[in-house]
């Protein structure tokens, strides 16, 4: 069953849609994940997403595993995102710091990038995907101050360091939101 989930953002009122992509939509991720290397680079991150990464053929696999979202605004692809069920191999160990919980399944979410001039995505595919999950884990490269920046104002925990599958070192966080039995 598709879920869509429609937002009213706080700051600019403007009506979001957050749905699963399909691959009418491969052509406007890719765009949407430019602009986010884009800014990237504008903001002195130089070492993530390289070499053309992340390449269509793992978005193509998001989407046909059903991993990959759109966040829309008037029917335009403003927002990206993967939200994938764990575990996810590369988080099975962590240095220099311990997960906040790990013993309850959780979520991560990978590649997300908006277009230039989009703002308060963050908080919503963020409502979104805990709204699926209660305990949510995400990497993010050490010079990607904008990514750190907004875990931290949404209350994600820096729990140390892991490595991807190339070796490739990425900084990691995790939120979890569980209710006491205990009030």
């Amino acid at each position: 069953m598709v879920q869509f989930l429609n937002f009213a953002n706080d700051m600019t009122d403007k009506k979001w849609r957050i749905r699963p992509a399909s691959m009418v939509d491969i052509t406007a991720i890719m765009q949407i994940l430019d602009c986010g290397r884009q800014k990237m680079r504008a903001n002195g991150n130089l070492e993530q997403w390289t070499d053309g990464n992340p390449k269509q053929s793992l978005i193509e696999a998001d989407i046909n595993n059903g991993n990959s979202y759109i966040l829309e605004e008037e029917g335009k692809a403003v927002a990206t995102f993967a939200f994938i069920e764990g575990p996810d191999i590369t988080y099975n160990n962590i240095y220099e710091g311990e997960w906040k919980e790990n013993t309850l399944p959780y979520h991560v979410i990978h590649r997300m990038a908006s277009l230039h001039g989009t703002h308060g995505v963050f908080k919503d595919i963020l409502e979104y995907c805990f709204e699926r999950c209660n305990n949510i884990r995400i990497d993010t490269h050490r010079q990607n101050s904008i990514m750190r920046n907004a875990l931290s104002k949404y209350g994600f925990e820096y729990c140390g360091i892991i490595y991807l599958l190339d070796g490739a070192e990425r900084l990691a966080y995790q939120q979890t939101r569980i209710e006491s039995n205990n009030k």
